[in-house]
């Protein structure tokens, strides 16, 4: 399971911000009002377009190559800022093209931020818009009013951009909220159903040992047996179904007999949580050897390096079948971590886990 460390959301407003340094090398050029005059561009404007488009192609693959780090976010916003200044500065007349490049610069924080950090970003763009008509002694109505109708276009893209975030949530209330019942129905009506036949059965065995007919209770026992790990297999199935897990059944067969050694050597510390979680991976990493691997020994390692628990889960079995996904259960744990998983696809089964101390 790959988690991508960008949503396509970001790779969207790259692309845009592509289209974006061609369209205005196109419209500056066509401009017959701008300083270079029709079909020509001065070599300022030029060098500040084909920077622009350079830093808009690099961020671009920053992005697709997974590269980029937390910090790639606010470096575009300040760059994008800095760019429409940088416009504004050359081309700024009776017309141009930076005001397209604030509102860009601010409709990228609004997709992905709150109402607050667009205010923030509005005013710092109004600001420097603000120096840019001093610096050309342009500090007219007419000039000013441009950074007033930037304003009240950044507010407007703020206030939707908090709406459509509140009505997001809502929607996943709301989803969730039709999943929970659900869930709640199909266990009232099939799983607690079946736990009350397990319970009417087993004190019918007990009726029967009373009696003396230990053949007969034995038999109902046997039955008995054979349903409980019909619905257990159900259960499974359904659990890995809302997980989103598909089933492998040549891989999922479970050996109940198995009880192979275990050797667990760790030292660590850290949180009750953290020691919680760590704890919870080695359970299911134990469980699954024991019921999938048909190993006869398990090894679990655990140290502390740098900030980070590393957790080593190696058996002598017969390891994952060909293209399989790592057990979906450690996945989740280590993902909602924060840390890195990877396994052996080739021989005994070997699970190495990152898990950041935070």
């Amino acid at each position: 399971m790959k988690v991508h460390p960008f949503s396509d959301l970001d790779l969207d407003i790259a692309r845009t911000r592509i289209v974006l340094s061609l369209l205005a090398m196109l419209s500056l050029y066509i401009d017959p009002t701008t300083a270079g005059g029709l079909f020509h561009l001065t070599f300022y404007v030029l060098a500040t377009l084909l920077c622009h488009l350079t830093y808009s192609v690099g961020t671009y693959f920053l992005l697709e190559s997974q590269i980029g780090k937390r910090w790639l976010p606010t470096a575009t916003t300040l760059l994008d800022l800095f760019f429409a200044m940088a416009i504004a500065y050359l081309t700024e007349g009776q017309t141009g093209p930076s005001y397209v490049f604030f509102v860009f610069a601010i409709i990228a924080v609004g997709v992905r931020a709150t109402l607050r950090a667009i205010v923030h970003i509005t005013l710092l763009g109004v600001a420097l818009y603000l120096v840019v008509i001093s610096a050309h002694n342009r500090m007219s109505g007419a000039y000013v009013m441009r950074a007033v109708y930037l304003a009240i276009a950044g507010y407007l893209v703020g206030f939707f951009a908090q709406q459509r975030a509140n009505y997001e949530a809502r929607v996943r209330e709301l989803e969730a909220l039709a999943e929970r019942q659900s869930i709640a129905r199909l266990l009232h009506d099939s799983y607690v159903q079946s736990l009350a036949g397990v319970n009417l059965r087993l004190e019918s065995c007990r009726q029967l040992l009373r009696r003396g007919c230990p053949d007969d209770a034995s038999q109902e026992l046997k039955e008995l047996q054979l349903g409980v790990k019909r619905q257990f297999d159900e259960v499974r199935e359904y659990v890995r179904s809302l997980a989103g897990v598909d089933s492998n059944s040549t891989h999922e067969i479970a050996d109940i007999s198995a009880d192979p050694e275990i050797r667990i050597n760790g030292v660590f510390d850290g949180s009750s949580r953290l020691g919680e979680r760590i704890l919870q991976i080695m359970l299911e990493g134990l469980r699954n050897a024991r019921k999938h691997a048909r190993a006869t020994l398990v090894r679990i390692d655990a140290c502390e390096i740098a900030g980070r628990v590393l957790i080593t889960i190696a058996d002598d079995g017969v390891g994952f079948p060909p293209a399989a996904d790592p057990p979906w259960t450690i996945a989740s744990h280590v993902a909602e971590t924060g840390g890195r998983l990877s396994f052996s696809e080739n021989g005994p089964a070997c699970l190495e886990i990152e898990i950041p101390k935070v």
